[in-house]
């Protein structure tokens, strides 16, 4: 049985990471405080702004804007998008 945490970006009980997604204080507020569910829809925008805006995560200020824009997606924030995507039809 997966364990259950009230999401900070759904705001409901829904299951659980396995394990923080990274080591230290923010990969353990995340793995308390954020479902699965938000965890890959994070990893999928995160995806998709690495390859459109071609940030070079060797880049400390490319990693500087994705933690933030992380923190802003999990609050409910207005967060950035890619400039002129059109998500494909199902």
């Amino acid at each position: 049985m997966s364990r259950q945490v009230f999401c900070r970006k759904h705001q409901k009980d829904m299951p659980g990471l396995d394990a923080p997604p990274f080591p230290g204080p923010k990969g353990q507020d995340i793995f308390e405080n954020v479902c699965k569910q938000a965890w890959e829809e994070w990893q999928a925008h995160q995806t998709m702004l690495i390859n459109e805006k071609q940030l070079s995560l060797i880049d400390p200020e490319a990693r500087k804007y994705l933690q933030q824009e992380m923190d802003k997606f999990f609050a409910g924030e207005e967060y950035d998008k890619a400039e002129g995507y059109v998500p494909p039809e199902s």
